[in-house]
């Protein structure tokens, strides 16, 4: 298992490169301000921030009780990026219909853009980041003859 400074270092870089990405591409694909889409951005990365620390480890707690190990493998990193979007959907949709004074329906298309932008997001950096800080296990499981991601 990861450990805190580990786990902290993960969500906070995560939502570092998320934010540098989204706040260019979702002005300019909903048609809103930088500042706009700026505050919309950190607002959401703070509260993605602290989602993603309780999610990823109760995740994890659940799929070494599931399975013995915290290894993921592809089909797993999926069900992993959609169940963290769905939560994150019914957190962020009413701030966004109130700051930027829409509709919740238009507040939930926006919503689920961004979600869909961050779960392709989310599979590319997690894949990168278990390959760029492994676990020891994860060795230790492959030479036993696991499956590796």
């Amino acid at each position: 298992m990861r450990t805190v400074r580990d786990r902290i270092r993960h969500a906070v870089s995560f939502e570092l490169i998320g934010l540098a990405l989204i706040t260019p591409l979702g002005a300019w694909g909903f048609g809103l301000s930088l500042h706009d889409m700026g505050i919309v951005g950190v607002v959401s990365a703070t509260l993605a921030t602290l989602w993603n620390y309780v999610y990823n480890v109760a995740f994890d707690h659940a799929l070494l009780r599931a399975s013995g190990t915290t290894l993921k493998g592809p089909w797993t990193r999926v069900l992993h990026a959609v169940a963290f979007e769905l939560g994150l959907l019914v957190v962020l949709m009413p701030f966004l219909a109130w700051y930027l004074q829409i509709s919740l329906w238009d507040a939930f298309v926006m919503d689920a853009a961004i979600a869909l932008f961050y779960m392709l997001y989310a599979w590319v950096f997690n894949w990168g980041y278990d390959r760029v800080f492994p676990l020891a296990e994860w060795q230790e499981q492959a030479q036993a003859g696991h499956h590796s991601t």
